[in-house]
């Protein structure tokens, strides 16, 4: 039987495979995080300042249903567009939009992130408003311009696609 010799080119050859094999592992794991585990929004506008700033690139956590009032969360409307929004009230909650701010469950809410005077748009809800079973109330931080909740009602919880990954909320 013949014994082979390795030459110096299969080494090299060796040190590619293993090479594209690691790649080729590094890249379906990524895949892998980014479809189940973490999402990547673009704040797109101005509805989030001082909070967030227009193009800023955000993280979010996929999994988990336990989203509280304060969360930042991304959600995806039925027109396809994503939003940067905060939760305000949760499923049961009772929001209130007066001269001097808003009331959650007749308590004035302490908004410190906020940025413009909150106005409500009686065209659309009538105040008080009662946050129903699987939605929430979201708002953005600059409530002059923010298209939210007061715009379009309250959002189901399945148009949350997860809860931003930021040390800003």
């Amino acid at each position: 039987m013949k014994k082979r010799i390795l030459s110096k080119y299969d080494g090299k050859k060796l040190d590619w495979l293993k090479t594209a094999k690691e790649a080729v592992i590094a890249v379906v794991l990524a895949i892998l995080v980014f479809n189940f585990l973490v999402g990547v929004s673009v704040v797109d506008g101005d509805s989030m300042q001082p909070t967030l700033q227009n193009g800023d690139l955000v993280f979010y956590v996929r999994v988990g249903t336990g989203y509280e009032r304060g969360d930042l969360v991304s959600i995806k409307m039925p027109s396809g567009e994503y939003y940067v929004k905060r939760i305000i009230a949760v499923e049961g909650d009772v929001i209130d939009i007066r001269e001097d701010g808003v009331y959650l469950n007749e308590e004035l809410l302490s908004e410190p992130y906020i940025a413009g005077r909150t106005y409500g748009r009686e065209e659309l809800l009538d105040y008080p408003y009662r946050v129903e079973a699987n939605s929430v109330f979201v708002m953005g931080d600059n409530r002059d311009v923010s298209a939210d909740s007061r715009t379009f009602g309250a959002i189901l919880t399945d148009q949350i696609k997860g809860k931003l990954l930021t040390g800003t909320q």
